[in-house]
């Protein structure tokens, strides 16, 4: 799910909210970059899951989700859905998903070829 300021005028978009959860249920990895986690909070999924998402969204994020943990101080959360906080965590997030994937060689010779330092 990707994030920016467009994500709080679907807060309330049911269509949307509707066909995250749809494809949510299918999908063989849920991830969110930056406030993208908003909506995977409004749709119901973060509720008794670890997350995270940009500094300047963390209190959103938690009064959208009573029952998600927001976890303020790091930058990428597994917790069966895949949460990162700001745009630059991303990056770090989908390494560590090529690593999940595909293995560690192939998540750090991605992370040479774009000239990215893995965040271990």
């Amino acid at each position: 799910m990707p994030g920016g300021f467009g994500t709080r005028t679907l807060l309330h978009d049911e269509p949307t909210l509707g066909w995250i959860r749809r494809i949510a249920a299918s999908a063989l990895k849920v991830t969110s970059v930056c406030t993208g986690a908003l909506l995977l909070a409004q749709a119901g999924l973060l509720d008794g899951r670890r997350a995270t998402t940009h500094w300047g969204a963390l209190e959103l994020l938690e009064s959208l989700d009573k029952g998600a943990k927001v976890e303020r101080d790091v930058r990428v959360v597994d917790d069966g859905i895949i949460t990162s906080a700001g745009v630059a965590s991303g990056l770090d997030m989908a390494l560590y998903v090529v690593e999940m994937l595909v293995g560690r060689a192939v998540a750090d010779e991605t992370a040479r070829y774009i000239e990215l330092r893995k965040a271990s």
